[in-house]
Order: C-alpha cells, then structure tokens, then sequence
C-alpha cells in the first residue's frame, strides 16, 4: 500500500471515529422525555452517523486494498452525506433560531410563549393531529411525576427559586398570571385571575391532567426540544469541519493515489 493510500486510509478511520458522536448525539436526543414524545427527533441524526460510519469503513477497506472504484464511490458518497449534515444543520439552526421563553418576576424559572418559537416548530408540535399523541405520551411519562416527589420543594418559595426545564414550567404547572396558590409542584388551588389566560381554566389538580392540554404546555415542549437540538448542533458542527477537512485532504491524497498508478504503468511500459 503507497503512501497516499495509507493517508486515505488514515483519513477515513479519523472520519470513522467523527461519526461517533454524531451517533451519539443522535440517541442522546432520542433520550429525551419529549424527544420520546416527538419522534421527528429520534432518527435522522442517528441514521446520518450510521451512513457517515459505513462509508468511511468503506473508504478504509478502499484505500487499504486499493480498490479505485471503491474509493470514487466513497468520495461520491461522503460529500453527499456532508452536504446533507450541512442541510440539517441548517435546517435546524433556522428553526430554533426564535426563542418564546420569557423572564417572571420573582421566580427562578422562566415561562413559554408559542408565539415566540418558528412557526415550522408551532405547526409540527402544535398541530392538533399531533399534539394528540404527544400530550398523551407527556401524560403517561414521568416528567411531571418526578417533579412532584422531589423532597426538594417543601415550601412555595424554594419551589419559586427552582430553575425548571421548560417542560416542567410548561406542562406540569399553571402560567404564573394566574395566580394559583402553591400546595405542591403539581398540585395549585384559588387562581386569583382565572381571566388572564385561557391556560388559567385548562389547568387541572388530575395529576393526568395538569397542564398538558395548555399552550404553555406546548411552548415547554418546543422550548425543550429547542435548547437539546441546539446543544446537539455543536457536536455536529464539529464533526461537520472535521469531515469537510477530512474530505479535502482524501481527495488530493486520492489524486496522488491516480498519479502515482498511471506513472507506474508509464514506467512498466517501458520496461
């Protein structure tokens, strides 16, 4: 094996190991409360590591075996799934890029407004057909649950100084502006403003219940799935200069590779 191939080879196992986190970034978002809700989210990050980790495996066995056409079918292939990281990146930033949290005075969370967020994520959350489906996974998860049985809040001012997901501040209370009394996290009594906000008369004590058929709810869920895509961006952004590095450098190296066998014809030819 020449030395061109040995960097092409060398090149595809860094490109190998690029698609690990990808992957994994892929099943921490698939981890998620809502992301288990939301299944737009489970696998397109996930399937594109997987292609990215075969592709380079075959760039691998390419370059070790010098096996040209299994080389070209590597280029043609990884710029393909560059270009589409790169659209889903994207795609991703755009959609996440309008924030609907908002400060409450005198408390430790922050509050969700649906207006705030694009409007491709309002539709697709939001949309009646699949808020269907996402509220009753909400109801039957654990996210409110395990909010109500953390020894932590035995007052209502510990509680007001928590810093809650926006799932939890969303779904598993009524908006602030109503002015509910505190019993426990997921339990309020007495709205003081009921007039406020529709959300006031959708809360409910039924601890299936809650918030889940409120707005706020689904402007908690966006909001969550929101901050995990664009924590999971960065991952993503670096593994996509890597492999746009990685490819670069793969093809020079894979013109050398060609140099090199047509200049060791020449030279059988005249011998």
């Amino acid at each position: 094996m020449g030395l061109s191939n040995n960097i092409i080879a060398i090149l595809n196992f860094i490109a190998l190991l690029c698609s690990i986190p990808i992957i994994a970034s892929g099943i921490w978002l698939a981890s998620k409360p809502d992301s288990e809700c939301i299944r737009l989210v489970r696998w397109p990050v996930i399937i594109l590591g997987v292609l990215i980790l075969l592709v380079s495996l075959a760039g691998f066995v390419g370059a070790y075996w010098n096996h040209q056409c299994l080389l070209a079918a590597y280029l043609f292939s990884m710029a393909t799934l560059i270009v589409l990281l790169l659209a889903l990146l994207v795609f991703s930033f755009v959609v996440t890029h309008n924030d609907g949290e908002y400060d409450v005075p005198g408390r430790g969370y922050k509050e969700y407004r649906l207006a705030g967020f694009s409007d491709w994520l309002r539709h697709y959350v939001g949309d009646d057909g699949h808020w269907v489906r996402i509220r009753a996974c909400l109801s039957q998860s654990d996210v409110c649950g395990k909010l109500a049985r953390d020894d932590a809040y035995f007052t209502a001012d510990q509680f007001f100084r928590t810093d809650l997901s926006p799932i939890q501040s969303g779904c598993c209370k009524p908006p602030t502006v109503c002015g509910y009394s505190y019993v426990n996290p997921t339990v309020w009594v007495s709205p003081a403003n009921v007039a406020a906000d529709p959300d006031c008369y959708a809360w409910s004590n039924d601890q299936t219940e809650l918030c889940y058929g409120c707005n706020s709810c689904k402007a908690g869920t966006i909001g969550n799935l929101r901050g995990e895509w664009r924590k999971a961006n960065i991952v993503l952004i670096i593994a996509a200069v890597a492999l746009i590095w990685v490819y670069i450098i793969g093809c020079s190296a894979l013109k050398n590779v060609q140099t090199e066998e047509l200049f060791r014809r020449y030279k059988q030819g005249f011998a």
